[in-house]
């Protein structure tokens, strides 16, 4: 199973720090990255990604750092991402829309089927125009797993979905470590989805960490509920 770790990473935009010497170790599973918009989450998923150049700093993924890989050869060596604005190309077929992903990343094209499958994608000749926003979800966990990834990156995967929907991609991204092997940091405003699938949550409120650890603790701990939940001490003891 793979592991993840973030050393003293540190981005800068002018005098802006979007993420500030931030250490955080995801062992395995699926983990929660989440906090407040403009925390730095998104900033972290491009820097992981190559989309953001880090000032300092390393993340290492099972002991390479994949700071000092090029982006393109990240997806090669496992690397695979969602965006918070799903990507499906909406003029080629499900099937096309993966097969993309399988080919860029040199994976064999039977990996193509075994993703769709797992997804459960009926009719995967359909164009990316003609799938509901539930589908095109589901076409993107299948780009995220063809091949042998090692990271998958979810960025507000279950954003427009309703309870049933988000029940069923909840379901998906928590068999995804058993299914491929990889290790799954996920974003997702849904506090519900996020307490369901991680085991591990990390917490960040402008650019820092403020908080690591079981996401049952960290939920629950009055820093982050103050920074993100909105909750103060006193309107918690009074309920």
């Amino acid at each position: 199973m793979a592991g993840l770790t973030l050393s003293n990473v540190t981005v800068r935009y002018g005098g802006v720090r979007s993420l500030d010497d931030v250490s955080m170790a995801f062992e395995r599973g699926v983990c929660g990255l989440i906090g407040p918009n403009g925390a730095g989450k998104t900033t972290t998923f491009n820097v992981l990604s190559g989309f953001t150049v880090a000032a300092t700093g390393s993340a290492e993924l099972d002991g390479m750092d994949l700071l000092r890989v090029a982006p393109h050869r990240r997806a090669r060596l496992g690397l695979r991402r969602s965006f918070q604005q799903e990507q499906v190309i909406r003029a080629l077929s499900a099937y096309d829309n993966v097969r993309l992903v399988a080919e860029h990343t040199r994976s064999a094209l039977t990996s193509v089927g075994r993703a769709l499958d797992y997804v459960g994608l009926a009719r995967a000749e359909r164009l990316g125009s003609e799938l509901t926003l539930l589908e095109r979800r589901l076409v993107e966990i299948a780009r995220c797993i063809v091949g042998q990834p090692r990271l998958v990156l979810l960025d507000e995967p279950a954003a427009g979905l309703d309870p049933t929907e988000s029940e069923r991609l909840l379901k998906l991204i928590t068999g995804i470590p058993d299914e491929v092997g990889a290790l799954v940091l996920l974003v997702d405003h849904d506090m519900d989805l996020v307490r369901a699938a991680c085991g591990t949550v990390a917490v960040l409120d402008f650019g820092k960490l403020i908080a690591f650890g079981s996401t049952h603790e960290v939920l629950a701990s009055a820093q982050v509920r103050r920074a993100y939940l909105g909750v103060e001490d006193d309107e918690e003891s009074a309920c």
